[in-house]
């Protein structure tokens, strides 16, 4: 990895709490590849809640977003997005979208068709791609996987912003 690379932004926002894990453990997982090694970019996130709070994003950043539907099999019925619409709004405030470089998204297998069904829905409104998914909390080889995506769909963004510049 190269000197001063910008920190990988990640909005987020949890409803039962597994989606704030799993940035917990991103953060600590850059923590401990930046020990070793100190070029290596560190994970900041941002939780959007509901305080009403207005975020302007002027740097790259990737998304988390958990999936909550309502009712329905996800495809041709109940495919309604709940409960993450504050994530929406700051995506559309201000064009922030234009900074996102790509949606990960989290939930149960056991919904099959509905499973990552918020990111996917993300992903079309926005014109971002899906990075990944994860399920629930995930797992310590989500976390790398992911946190190693992150880097590089970052770095790609990266250099397509100097190329316009």
């Amino acid at each position: 990895m190269g000197k001063n690379l910008a920190p990988i932004k990640i909005l987020f926002i949890s409803i039962s709490g597994n989606t704030r894990s799993f940035a917990q453990k991103l953060v600590q997982h850059s923590q401990t590849v930046h020990q070793a090694d100190s070029t290596a970019r560190l994970v900041e996130t941002i939780e959007i809640g509901g305080d009403d709070q207005f975020i302007e994003m002027q740097q790259p950043f990737a998304v988390l977003v958990p999936t909550y539907l309502g009712g329905g099999n996800g495809i041709n019925n109940g495919n309604q997005e709940i409960m993450t619409n504050e994530m929406r709004e700051t995506l559309a405030d201000n064009d922030n979208y234009h900074w996102c470089y790509g949606v990960i998204g989290s939930g149960n297998r056991n919904f099959n068709t509905q499973f990552g069904l918020t990111a996917k829905q993300y992903a079309v409104q926005f014109q971002i791609p899906v990075i990944d998914f994860y399920e629930m909390r995930g797992t310590q080889a989500d976390v790398k996987r992911i946190y190693q995506e992150l880097n590089d769909f970052q770095l790609q963004f990266e250099q397509n912003l100097s190329e316009r510049h």
